[in-house]
């Protein structure tokens, strides 16, 4: 699997197409649109791809979420009791249990425990019971227009239109406000950088729980993670969660939930 864009280096070379230029209204987006278009198309993004981005709308729902991002700052016990910690140990438990060999092939490949794959699933799609609202690609590209964050949301937006010509992604797919993708809410370029196909049919679809839990595994391992090693608060393996969250409660909690879901 090529690393996040690789095949998109192109940007550096002379007869690569002008930065689109970002804006803080829908008033630009078309001509953004246009010229995102051709930067794609520079870095090799095919005609699949290409299509998909010319349906793209600007969505409103998406700067809605992001202007109104605050941060956590709940305590842990109202973090755990707002984000229903209870409810994903049981979860977990049950779904530890009727997939053991499954999350046993899990630990063994990549090191990380069942609990905190399941912890993480059930954090981030109520296990895939909740994947989102928004159009992938429309989140995506509002936020790679938008001047707030635009060069970061912009390579993510590259690596969703690669996962479309190499048919991982759904042009109609689904996600959370900011492009997040499947189970457990990955972003376009993470999908490509740690992307596992968990259930070898070829291709890495988040949508589906095998690839989803994979790719999550692989994620924590190549960010540090040290097989059978403690992941409580203050560890090294706890350090590696911030990889995945920067919130502490959010890290507290999903380690408080592993350790009560492995046992």
């Amino acid at each position: 699997m090529r690393p996040l864009i690789a095949a998109l280096v192109l940007a550096t070379l002379p007869f690569a197409a002008a930065a689109a230029p970002c804006g803080n209204t829908a008033n630009g987006f078309a001509a953004w649109k246009a010229a995102f278009a051709q930067e794609a198309a520079a870095k090799g993004i095919g005609q699949r791809g290409l299509q998909a981005l010319s349906q793209v709308q600007y969505s409103k729902g998406t700067i809605a979420a992001d202007r109104n991002q605050k941060g956590v700052k709940y305590s842990l016990q109202d973090f755990m009791r707002i984000r229903g910690v209870d409810a994903i140990v049981a979860g977990g438990r049950k779904r530890k249990a009727a997939n053991a060999t499954f999350y046993a092939s899990l630990e063994r490949i990549y090191g990380v425990p069942a609990g905190i794959l399941l912890a993480i699933h059930g954090m981030e799609s109520g296990f895939g019971s909740f994947l989102g609202k928004y159009n992938v690609l429309s989140s995506n590209a509002t936020v790679a227009y938008d001047c707030r964050r635009s060069k970061f949301f912009a390579a993510h937006m590259l690596a969703a239109l690669e996962m479309v010509d190499r048919g991982w992604l759904d042009p109609n797919a689904i996600g959370a406000a900011h492009g997040e993708i499947g189970h457990t809410q990955f972003l376009a370029g993470n999908v490509l950088t740690y992307g596992r196909d968990g259930d070898g049919d070829g291709r890495v679809n988040l949508y589906g729980l095998s690839d989803a839990m994979a790719s999550t595994a692989n994620y924590l391992s190549q960010k540090g993670w040290q097989p059978g090693q403690p992941y409580g608060e203050g560890s090294r393996n706890f350090r590696v969660l911030n990889e995945w969250n920067a919130a502490t409660v959010y890290q507290q909690a999903i380690a408080i939930a592993a350790r009560r879901i492995d046992g």
